[in-house]
């Protein structure tokens, strides 16, 4: 691009994965359009998003996401602490089937009637069985809470949550970055996992804030960052999302690309473009294999395998998305 992007007082000098990033984000929104719409595959001629498996464009429109939004926040008693408790109980484990397996041994899932040991005891026995408790998503580091058992430490740290006030805290709080503050002051909870935390809880009915107020970039966005422009973008990832939040319809017209937003209505919001660039990294190790990122990871290891269930879309209400 002639003279470069001017972004947080730097001019940065974008490399052929910044075009990139805009095509993917087209071609991968069209195939969950053509998905939602019943449509047969293959949804694309890309041989790279037809071998292998990349999260949607929008975070909330993920099949965990979705689950979350529809059966659990949106599902249950709307009160407050309910919403955090079983909001936070999902995401600690970020798994459905350990949900699931949590409400077929207790049926409502439910602050009031938390039983710490009932609990550690179904996912213990789980564990020993083999069963996965955990997503492969994104790593939940186990607060040092006194357990030998990483899921017995993460129910100890949900306890301590809901009994230091946590829900009072959050209620009181009058933006996003607050939320994530609230969080961010409980073991284990780094500045990434407490952002997505914030994300999840304002999908819910509990809070309700501009998901375009701030943004923390996870490191697989960085690395994503790095590969569109290079070392000069270290130390100001945010604002580059920011930029490309701001300046979406810009670039996608400039490259006769077709992107409607969620339900033609809402565009890319600051957590969908640090999740795009988390892709575009993935996606470039084949496209760009000659353009480094801070990781040095050069394969793609999720190969995409349809699941048999037809792909659903539920957003909160509150986005008012019909």
């Amino acid at each position: 691009m002639p003279g470069g992007l001017r972004i947080a007082g730097r001019t940065l000098h974008p490399t052929p994965v910044f075009d990139t990033y805009w095509h993917f984000a087209a071609h991968r929104q069209s195939i969950y359009e053509a998905r939602l719409a019943g449509k047969p595959g293959p949804w694309t001629d890309d041989p790279v998003l037809r071998r292998h498996r990349f999260t949607n464009c929008y975070r909330a429109a993920d099949r965990v996401s979705q689950y979350l939004i529809r059966e659990v926040s949106y599902r249950g008693a709307q009160d407050l602490d309910e919403v955090v408790f079983r909001t936070l109980l999902f995401k600690l484990f970020n798994r459905v089937s350990t949900w699931q397996l949590l409400t077929a041994a207790f049926g409502t899932v439910s602050w009031r009637e938390f039983d710490l040991r009932a609990y550690d005891e179904v996912l213990t026995a789980a564990f020993a069985g083999g069963t996965k408790l955990y997503s492969a998503a994104y790593v939940v580091p186990p607060p040092r809470l006194g357990a030998d058992r990483k899921h017995t430490n993460h129910l100890r740290l949900l306890q301590h949550m809901m009994t230091s006030g946590l829900a009072d805290s959050l209620a009181a709080c009058t933006s996003l970055q607050q939320v994530f503050a609230a969080l961010l002051g409980y073991p284990a909870m780094g500045d990434f996992l407490a952002y997505q935390f914030a994300i999840d809880l304002n999908y819910s009915s509990a809070l309700d804030f501009d998901e375009m107020e701030f943004v923390v970039p996870g490191p697989g966005a960085r690395d994503g960052i790095r590969k569109c422009f290079g070392p000069e973008a270290d130390g100001i990832e945010a604002e580059v999302i920011r930029y490309m939040a701001e300046h979406q319809v810009e670039h996608f017209a400039r490259l006769g690309l077709t992107f409607n937003g969620l339900r033609g209505r809402r565009p890319l919001q600051l957590i969908d473009c640090q999740n795009l660039f988390c892709e575009v990294d993935k996606y470039a190790r084949v496209m760009h294999p000659d353009i480094a990122g801070h990781s040095g990871r050069t394969r793609i290891k999720q190969l995409f395998a349809p699941v048999p269930e037809r792909v659903g879309a539920w957003f909160p209400p509150k986005w008012d998305l019909g």
